[in-house]
């Protein structure tokens, strides 16, 4: 008698699998899209295990089906705790990744360990200036985690991106500033000179060290104004701040 229900549920188990399987429609592929790429996107970052998620999966099933809460309001101050423990344990295991990497690329031929703790690796001698931390850059860059996976490349994009140098990640402002034009490094960027323990959203994780590979193409010099033409009021009331903090 077992060994017949124990086959009835082998037959039995495979057909409900193949049944799930079946060529979903074109809503149910919107559906199911929504659900893994958008609704999973801001929750994923925090690396809910499978009995975390199931819960999130019961409250959101609940409030989609008008179901009342099983639980009160005074649950809702709650999440910023549970997410805060969340993002320390995510930024403290990434840290931990990041020092064995960063102790391993500063062995690296010709690496250097600048003062703020970036590794600077030259990969090619520029022939130009070196830009100051005040100057417009043109640059194209790889970006990606230590396994190798690329979050951001103007390479792949074939797009050079332009930015003031002190309006980046501090890695960024002091790495580039010791390439040439036409120069090239490797800046292996520790996480409290890239986006710290916060990251970017579904993007970066906190406390992740970061690699670029950036090539220095150009110093964008600033357009001169044309000749005879009057300077706008706001741009005069901008530059005329004091050199000093604290001059009046």
């Amino acid at each position: 008698m077992k060994k017949t229900v124990l086959l009835s549920l082998m037959l039995i188990i495979p057909a409900i699998a193949m049944a799930e399987e079946k060529p979903m429609t074109e809503d149910q592929k919107t559906l199911y899209f929504l659900g893994h790429n958008v609704l999973s996107r801001n929750l994923k970052q925090f690396d809910f295990q499978p009995e975390e998620s199931k819960y999130i999966l019961m409250g959101l099933t609940d409030s989609l089906n008008s179901i009342p809460s099983k639980v009160d309001e005074s649950y809702g101050p709650k999440i910023n705790e549970l997410i805060g423990k969340k993002q320390a344990a995510i930024s403290q295991k990434e840290k931990e990744k990041g020092r064995t990497f960063l102790e391993k690329m500063a062995k690296e031929k010709d690496a250097k360990k600048l003062p703020s703790g970036v590794i600077y690796i030259p990969m090619k001698e520029g022939t130009g200036a070196s830009p100051k931390a005040t100057d417009m850059v043109k640059v194209h860059y790889h970006g990606t985690f230590p396994d190798g996976k690329v979050f951001d490349s103007s390479v792949d994009r074939k797009t050079p991106a332009e930015f003031p140098l002190n309006g980046v990640i501090p890695c960024w402002t002091e790495g580039v500033q010791k390439l040439k034009v036409g120069g090239k490094a490797k800046l292996v960027c520790p996480s409290d000179t890239a986006y710290g323990d916060q990251g970017m959203p579904g993007a970066i994780p906190g406390g992740a060290t970061l690699v670029f590979e950036v090539e220095l193409l150009e110093i964008v010099k600033p357009e001169a104004p044309a000749a005879n033409m009057p300077v706008p009021a706001a741009q005069i009331k901008a530059e005329a701040k004091p050199a000093v903090k604290g001059a009046k």
